[in-house]
């Protein structure tokens, strides 16, 4: 399905302005969650959309009520956005916010959305790492929010996706558009501690090192993976490592053998309070 055929897709955020008395006749209704407004009109069963389906008010009840979760009306009918990997067995959903939606993995989500919202937590990262140039290594894709954004002033955006089912959810989520449509993106699926064996030394200007938590994905904090990061960076290559709120136990835990472990690799390493992770800088041979 390409992103002109999408269906409308939306939250609580979108559809809570649909109830209530005294309502126009016409609304101005984001159907694309939050990128842009359609305009809406009010008829006895529910809301007329440009696309000829009704929004009832049942749907309407259902989305407000799970403030968790983005609903796609296909043909009339309502469906979670939401899918269970075989690959991982695990369960990911899209889960709204005010701005751009967040990924939830097994009901964990994969950006800051406390005080911030996920666009806004990617472009911290991006600030953190530098503005992005020549060719750019994404080690995990996600929601595709980290290439999109560094492919704004980079060469190339080369993004890794392991499973397969993410980038399904992906498809659905207007936020990702630009993850299929930008030429600059270029996408791989499998594990980045063993793609990153692949590419030859010197090969990126940046890598940006954004991965689940520990206890998800523990192979993308090991000491092996940062020296083959060193390795395939260039002389003075930047390296972006998203680590989690410093302030707390476990982030700070995780960031002292993580700070460790890349000093070992050979790089120099700064905290980045802000964006809740550390730069790494490559030294000169």
């Amino acid at each position: 399905m390409s992103f002109m055929e999408q269906p409308p897709i939306l939250s609580h955020y979108q559809t809570r302005q649909l109830t209530g008395h005294d309502l126009p006749t016409y609304i101005n209704l984001s159907i694309d969650l939050g990128l842009s407004t359609i305009s809406a009109q009010n008829i006895s069963t529910g809301w007329l959309l440009p696309d000829g389906q009704v929004l009832t008010h049942s749907q309407i009840s259902t989305i407000n009520e799970d403030e968790n979760s983005c609903f796609l009306l296909v043909n009339g009918i309502l469906q979670k956005v939401e899918t269970f990997s075989e690959t991982t067995q695990r369960y990911y959903s899209l889960m709204p916010t005010s701005s751009a939606p967040t990924l939830l993995i097994s009901g964990i989500p994969m950006h800051r959305t406390k005080d911030i919202n996920p666009w806004e937590d990617t472009k911290r990262k991006i600030q953190a790492l530098g503005k992005p140039y020549g060719l750019v290594l994404d080690t995990t894709t996600g929601l595709g929010y980290t290439a999109i954004q560094a492919a704004l002033s980079a060469e190339a955006v080369i993004t890794v996706e392991f499973d397969p089912a993410v980038l399904a959810i992906c498809r659905f989520n207007p936020w990702s558009k630009g993850l299929f449509t930008n030429p600059k993106i270029h996408k791989l699926i499998g594990d980045s501690a063993d793609i990153a064996y692949i590419f030859p030394d010197t090969t990126f200007h940046a890598i940006i090192h954004d991965p689940p938590t520990f206890n998800l994905a523990g192979q993308l904090y090991s000491g092996a993976l940062y020296h083959q990061f060193h390795r395939i960076l260039t002389a003075n290559g930047a390296l972006f490592h998203y680590i989690g709120n410093p302030d707390s136990r476990t982030g700070a835990t995780v960031g002292r053998g993580v700070v460790e472990r890349l000093r070992k690799a050979g790089f120099t390493v700064k905290p980045k309070g802000k964006a809740f992770g550390v730069l790494a800088k490559k030294s000169h041979p």
